[in-house]
């Protein structure tokens, strides 16, 4: 457990180190942040800032997870390596989007068609490793049954994991996929806001894992009919501290008046280490109230777009809705706290409702 704590805190050095070494880096090249036309006047202010920082806190995390895990005494677990591996995918593709901003001057970059497509081909090949490598209990990574806090009696894969079962679970861990780091890359719209909430979100994840590993139903748990499943709980909690420490450390430079954006590079990368938790630790629709927030700003958008073409009216001055508030007057810096408070809120409610059916199964 001592390897939690290491990933944390070496998370958090490397990239609170590093951030400024990025910034100069990219500063030097040209390498800034160009603002949407359309969006609060306030914001053209920022036009020039550094952007894709999320490569700094993609990098730290993957280091902090790898001592974490050597520190623990072995190497990494198959399903933390197939987290890390979407993760660093979907970064990737953030980063090629990034590029392709910088390198036309425009705030649109890659095309949504291209960037679908290849975020179906990760999600795909994230979902088909997940049922691969089963453990000496018979358990892979991922269920294809669906979850809540634990595996339901719902089976994508009616009377066995067959091919029919196989790609109803590519399909929505496909959608999960793209609903999680759409959600984040939508947050990410003012100073820090995106890193702040995702502190509070992968802090629940880190709480929910370490409890899934000291209730392991092969473990030393005496309640075993509350035990869990989940494959390499540890692993995944080594990676959860490791990317909390990486964005304290980032958020450090993120913070209002931001030095660095974290850009399509860290948003879909922390979109899909959402998604692939929820789906690693069985807890796929408790992660709709521990990313609360995310949901939140999503369905202001969806809401807002749903009924202006059907009214041509607008439910709020502007959409996400960070932005709306901002049109209001509110204070850049407000915002973004009350925000934070209310993703705290989400993710206590969340880790809540999830040690609350751990409780009822002691009954």
């Amino acid at each position: 457990m001592i390897g939690v704590i290491v990933s944390f805190a070496t998370g958090l050095i490397l990239c609170w180190a590093a951030t400024p070494l990025l910034i100069r880096y990219l500063v030097a090249h040209h390498f800034g942040q160009f603002i949407r036309q359309d969006g609060p006047t306030q914001h053209l202010t920022k036009r020039g800032t550094p952007t894709m920082g999320g490569v700094v806190f993609i990098l730290a995390t993957i280091v902090a997870w790898f001592v974490g895990c050597f520190v623990n005494g072995g190497w990494p677990d198959w399903s933390s390596i197939l987290l890390v591996g979407l993760f660093l995918g979907l970064g990737l593709i953030g980063l090629l989007d990034d590029g392709i901003k910088i390198h036309k001057q425009r705030s649109l970059g890659l095309h949504a068609g291209a960037k679908f497509l290849l975020q179906v081909l990760l999600g795909s090949l994230f979902a088909a490793l997940a049922l691969t490598r089963s453990n000496e209990h018979g358990t892979t990574p991922g269920s294809t049954f669906i979850s809540i806090t634990r595996p339901t009696g719902i089976n994508l894969a009616i009377g066995g994991v067959g091919v029919v079962g196989v790609i109803l679970f590519i399909i929505w861990v496909n959608f999960l996929v793209a609903a999680w780091s759409n959600a984040v890359n939508l947050t990410d719209g003012l100073d820090g806001l995106a890193t702040g909430c995702s502190i509070f979100v992968f802090i629940a994840y880190a709480m929910i894992a370490v409890f899934q590993n000291t209730q392991s139903c092969w473990g030393s748990t005496l309640n075993l009919e509350g035990c869990y499943s989940t494959r390499d709980p540890l692993g995944l909690a080594v990676f959860c501290a490791g990317l909390v420490g990486a964005l304290v450390g980032f958020l450090w430079w993120n913070a209002s008046p931001a030095q660095i954006f974290m850009g399509d590079t860290g948003s879909l990368a922390l979109g899909g280490a959402f998604a692939g938790l929820s789906v690693l630790t069985n807890t796929e629709f408790i992660a709709v109230i521990i990313g609360g927030l995310f949901v939140v700003i999503t369905m202001s958008d969806v809401i807002q777009i749903g009924v202006f073409k059907a009214t041509h009216k607008r439910v709020f001055r502007m959409a996400p809705l960070h932005h709306h508030f901002e049109l209001k007057g509110w204070k850049e810096i407000t915002i973004v706290v009350r925000f934070w408070l209310i993703a705290a809120l989400f993710a206590v409610v969340g880790v809540g409702l999830f040690y609350a059916e751990w409780v009822t199964k002691l009954g």
